[in-house]
């Protein structure tokens, strides 16, 4: 077959599919245009602005830089603390997200593959946190950790301006939506595999870790990277709990910029940081693109 013919074949199949869909297919394709143009277009723009002057950013919005302004960049890294506001970040989402999936996972195999008393309220309580906004726990969340700081020997490790305190924090955030997503994808997988490592002597452990978690990779690498974005551009939370300069994350940082840009007018340097992080969350969805929409669809398609 020529690639003549495959692009005819292509394009008739594309002009099918047009004439099943009818106007609910131009509906849909509208739709999805605005939506990419709304989230397109301000991250070109925050681009844009951080290589710009001030005076360029105020002046013709859409205007080509005459000079490339990296200094910026320097700027928001050394003098605004950028650099050690990211590697804070880093240190909190990594461990974070390794301690949400591994304890979102193995709860969320037991509730879906082993029956018991009790089951279906366990996994009612955990899916009910979804419905809970962060925003009305923050006070009794600030006391909870506020007391953690007093329980001996590990106090000052995990109470209040303690990275480890918001990580515990992030994983109990997160939890909810990581057993919402998993329970509903361990139910997908085949039994077989499972029962017949057992009958061969394999213990639970060994049969989750071994065999049932590689099984279930597409949806683990969905589940990870949207937890990490959650995480990563979480503010409320650390705004809370962290309270020491040294031991801001990256979001505090950029709003510590913003509110002092209404005073010293360096609107370059905040756009040059609020493109230091959007850029690695970019990186890493464009990066997993295909694993995303892979976990996402492979539990519907089982």
């Amino acid at each position: 077959m020529t690639s003549g013919t495959v692009a005819t074949s292509r394009g008739e199949e594309r002009r099918e599919r047009r004439r099943r869909l009818g106007p609910l297919g131009v509906l849909s394709h509208m739709a999805l245009l605005v939506w990419t143009v709304l989230v397109v277009v301000p991250i070109l723009w925050t681009f844009l602005a951080s290589v710009k002057s001030e005076d360029e950013i105020f002046g013709d919005a859409w205007s080509l830089p005459e000079t490339l302004h990296w200094d910026n960049f320097a700027r928001a890294w050394e003098q605004a603390h950028i650099g050690q506001y990211t590697l804070n970040s880093v240190i909190v989402v990594s461990f974070s997200t390794l301690g949400t999936m591994l304890v979102g996972s193995m709860a969320a195999y037991v509730l879906a593959r082993y029956p018991f008393r009790g089951n279906r309220a366990f996994y009612l309580l955990f899916v009910s946190g979804l419905a809970l906004p962060v925003y009305l726990a923050l006070s009794p969340l600030f006391f909870v950790v506020q007391n953690m700081g007093n329980v001996p020997v590990l106090g000052p490790f995990i109470g209040l301006n303690t990275h480890a305190g918001l990580i515990l924090v992030y994983i109990a955030h997160s939890m909810p939506f990581t057993v919402f997503f998993l329970a509903a994808f361990f139910r997908t997988l085949p039994t077989a595999v499972g029962e017949a490592a057992m009958v061969d002597g394999a213990s639970h452990t060994r049969v989750f870790f071994q065999i049932m978690l590689p099984m279930a990779r597409p949806g683990i690498v969905s589940v990870t990277i949207f937890n990490v974005l959650g995480q990563w551009n979480q503010y409320q939370l650390p705004l809370v709990l962290l309270q020491e300069r040294d031991k801001w994350v990256l979001t505090q940082g950029i709003a510590d910029i913003s509110t002092a840009a209404g005073y010293d007018q360096d609107w370059s340097a905040l756009f040059a940081a609020l493109t230091l992080a959007i850029l690695p969350m970019l990186v890493v969805y464009t990066i997993f693109q295909r694993q995303i929409q892979a976990g996402l669809t492979a539990g519907a398609l089982k």
